[in-house]
């Protein structure tokens, strides 16, 4: 059994700023095009960026090099661990949104990854939390405060020890993550071979179906259908703000709402009374209706807001329907198109109008049959990896604080 112990004796306390260096320097140039990463990529869930985007240098944004490290000091995104270590910028440096504390290891004192997996424990954030000044919906961090954080650290060589084990779990998540980026990519390019192109086995290329709701020419026997005719949209619940619960115990389930569509997993739980029934599975199909309209997800579970809609099948069309069908179905230029053009609003879009007007191209009965032969085991594999994702995050971050805290020591 690991010796459990609040300190080290040969752990040594300072302060956040002198363990790291929290004010990094890191020089661009004004109209260069550099890396950048807005807030959006950064899910709080994986140790990377989950995609670097391009953009114009005009001087603003927080600036960072490969190795550093990104800290939300935003509400809600810093309560939302929306805390990630920079890798992969090209050009070794680059920017991202304003909205960013940035850190990095201090040569000879601490190590950038040891600082990450800190970083990303109660010792940082909770004085972080709790420092957060300004108008309700965009409170900040206050860096003097976070920069003071009195930090018990190991020397470097335990650091990077510490940070090799927890490394593994995050390698594994990022590997599996990048086999279900690949997996979805195939999945949607059957799809669209299938019913958009019309190569699939047997049939000739024919005209491909426009964006709206006029259609090419399309093999004998399919029909022009409504995809209200054939699924529900089963809008989720509201059980309010103040009964949001942070951390997850026997009773309660995770609630989803629209920005936690990415994250594979909610930090946010409510009593399961409250959910209504609205609750998704992971072979579920849930779609965003407000806010950022028109995200496709499958495998989460718990659950959902009003801004989500749960997409189901009705009973009796399930013999013409499939899963890996609706759910590619729904990610369609076609279907994406028509959600955004009747998404309505001023600060935020609503989109649910749009589900009177969405048109898909329903093929023969045996079609959907070998489609689903072909799909549903590519569906099936993307759930079963993040499956394996989550229970590697809850080890992880069951053993992350114990590390990181000297509760459990590491051997030499």
């Amino acid at each position: 059994m690991p010796k459990a112990q609040s300190q080290p004796k040969n752990w040594q306390r300072m302060k956040f700023k002198d363990f790291a260096d929290t004010s990094p320097s890191v020089k661009l140039e004004r109209g260069k095009e550099y890396p950048f990463i807005p807030m959006d990529v950064v899910d709080g869930q994986h140790k990377f960026p989950l995609e670097v985007k391009r953009k114009s240098f005009s001087g603003g944004g927080a600036k960072f090099a490969n190795g550093d490290i990104i800290f939300a000091r935003i509400t809600p995104c810093l309560e939302n661990g929306k805390i990630a270590m920079v890798k992969g910028l090209e050009e070794g440096i680059g920017f991202g949104s304003t909205e960013f504390f940035v850190f990095r290891g201090e040569d000879g004192v601490s190590d950038s990854d040891f600082v990450y997996y800190l970083s990303r424990t109660d010792t940082i954030r909770d004085p972080a939390v709790k420092s957060m000044v300004g108008a309700s919906g965009r409170q900040r961090a206050d860096k003097t405060v976070v920069d003071n954080v009195q930090i018990a650290a190991p020397d470097l060589p335990q650091q990077k020890q510490i940070a090799e084990i927890l490394s593994t779990y995050d390698n594994l998540i990022e590997n599996n993550t990048k086999r279900i980026k690949i997996l979805e990519e195939m999945a949607q390019a059957i799809y669209k071979e299938w019913f958009v192109y019309f190569r699939f086995p047997g049939h000739e290329k024919i005209k491909m179906i426009d964006s709206k709701t006029e259609f090419g020419k399309i093999p004998e026997g399919w029909e022009v259908k409504k995809v209200k005719d054939f699924v529900d949209f089963v809008r989720g619940v509201e059980p309010g703000s103040k009964n949001y619960q942070e951390q997850s115990k026997d009773g309660l389930l995770p609630f989803l709402r629209v920005g936690d569509l990415g994250a594979r997993q909610s930090n946010i739980f409510i009593e399961k009374e409250l959910a209504n029934n609205k609750v998704l599975s992971k072979s579920n199909i849930a779609v965003s209706m407000d806010g950022t309209v028109g995200i496709v997800r499958i495998g989460l579970e718990g659950a959902y807001s009003s801004g989500i809609r749960k997409v189901v099948t009705k009973e009796e069309k399930k013999e013409f329907m499939n899963n890996p069908f609706v759910w590619e179905l729904m990610q369609s230029e076609n279907i994406q198109n028509t959600i955004q053009e009747n998404a309505k609003g001023t600060t935020i879009l609503h989109a649910s109008e749009s589900i009177n007007n969405m048109v898909f191209v329903l093929p023969t009965k045996e079609i959907m049959k070998e489609f689903f032969d072909t799909a549903q085991p590519t569906m099936e594999l993307i759930i079963d990896l993040m499956v394996q994702n989550e229970n590697l995050r809850q080890a992880r971050d069951l053993l992350l604080p114990k590390l990181v805290g000297g509760e459990i020591t590491v051997k030499r």
